[in-house]
């Protein structure tokens, strides 16, 4: 007796995107390609595996990602040690800086598509989950932190998405952040008996962080402590007075967060989140910011920078909150058919409608009409063109609509000739 082989699953957080959901996912992809296209982008698309250096060092060491999350293992082949990308921000850099992109001018770049991290699965992250990464290389002013803003804000407005607030801060410069630091971990030492474990393992290693808690019983104390705000000198006050007056030209409200905060030295300046209440925990929908120092780090000349990513999933769960239409169908047009020489016929007729751009099932096999019109309606598709001897001898097909409006004056079914159809279809769908 054979034996039967176990049933495979896919991995927990993995998840599987069938044709019914990809749909939404293919309408969402292509709103924010023409999106970014408005404003110049071009897509980049990197390798999933990098170097596990190079998230080491672009991420920070002293990160829950590269502590915790990331996917690593040791290639048998050449003993590299490898990563699954947790992120784009840092190959995206390496890439610029290994092609040498800025050589000439600035670049406007994004990627999308999958990143991995091994975390707890939870409304809108999973361990396989989509970004869109969009990244301005060699830009320095205020003008462009706020025209990523402000495309942030087009591009919710197009979704038609709701309760989407805007949260701002700025990092400052090193030096600042470094009187910062050192206030921050003298008032933290005052607090210790307040910190958990997380906290006292980072209050020196990675302060700014300590106050990004989640833990209740930090709160208050997070909320006293010194704002790095308050230590940014002319320059950086500067930059950020005319990232704030560019949104205030374009209407887009915003509230300063002065816990809003970046872990790591390469990150300056601006940063910025969206945020929703209609997530649960998980409310962050896009965070940004500027990193100046990042090229150099990675072994580039120095160079500004300033991105943002989204979660595809979260985006998605937004979008669909919203009430946003999707077309599902399969198709535009589902021909049916009887006998093989009305098959061999509707495989022409489909030939010369999809020539015309049209989406077109013929309906495989030979079943009865009543199963094939059953198809046809599960397809999604507006209409129906049926084909059987009679309409072989005419050299007419009936075209049945299946998706009427109310009030719509179009006959429920009427015959026309098989070449006057793609053009009576340009007019009626």
């Amino acid at each position: 007796m054979t034996q039967q082989f176990e049933k495979v699953r896919a991995l927990t957080g993995m998840k599987d995107i069938l044709p019914h959901e990809s749909a939404a996912w293919e309408t969402l992809e292509a709103i924010v390609r023409d999106w970014l296209a408005s404003y110049g982008y071009r897509n980049m698309r990197t390798p999933v595996l990098e170097h596990t250096r190079l998230f080491a060092r672009g991420i920070g060491e002293v990160t829950d990602i590269v502590e915790k999350e990331m996917y690593s293992f040791r290639d048998a082949l050449n003993d590299d040690h490898l990563t699954m990308r947790p992120e784009f921000t840092a190959g995206m850099v390496r890439a610029t800086i290994e092609h040498n992109l800025l050589y000439d001018r600035p670049q406007r770049v994004y990627c999308m598509g999958p990143v991995f991290r091994h975390e707890r699965p939870q409304r809108g992250r999973y361990r396989q989950f989509h970004q869109i990464d969009v990244e301005a290389l060699g830009f320095a002013g205020p003008d462009v932190d706020a025209e990523l803003i402000v495309m942030l804000a087009r591009l919710w407005k197009r979704l038609g998405l709701q309760d989407i607030r805007l949260e701002l801060n700025s990092l400052g410069q090193a030096d600042e952040r470094a009187a910062h630091r050192e206030a921050l971990v003298e008032y933290l030492e005052k607090h210790i008996d307040v910190l958990d474990d997380e906290a006292r393992r980072r209050m020196y290693t990675n302060p700014l962080r300590v106050l990004d808690t989640k833990n209740p019983a930090m709160q208050d104390m997070a909320n006293n402590a010194p704002r790095l705000f308050d230590f940014l000198g002319a320059e950086s006050r500067e930059h950020f007075e005319g990232v704030c007056a560019r949104l205030q030209d374009a209407g887009i409200e915003y509230t300063l967060n002065p816990r809003l905060v970046r872990g790591l030295d390469y990150y300056n300046l601006t940063v910025f989140e969206w945020v929703t209440d209609r997530l649960g925990a998980q409310g962050t929908v896009c965070g940004g910011g500027r990193y100046d120092g990042l090229l150099e780090l990675l072994g580039g000349k120095p160079a500004p920078a300033v991105g943002f990513a989204i979660g595809m999933e979260r985006l998605l769960d937004l979008w669909q909150q919203s009430d946003a239409v999707t077309d599902t169908s399969e198709c535009d047009v589902y021909v049916v058919h009887q006998g093989d020489a009305a098959q061999r016929r509707a495989a022409l007729l489909a030939e010369t409608l999809r020539d015309a751009g049209y989406r077109v099932l013929v309906h495989a096999g030979s079943t009865g009409f009543k199963s094939q019109f059953k198809r046809a309606d599960a397809s999604g598709a507006a209409v129906a063109l049926i084909i059987g001897p009679d309409e072989l001898a005419s050299g007419q097909a009936a075209m049945k609509w299946l998706r009427r409006q109310e009030g719509d004056s179009r006959p429920q079914q009427e015959s026309l000739p098989f070449d006057a159809i793609a053009e009576t279809l340009k007019t009626r769908l």
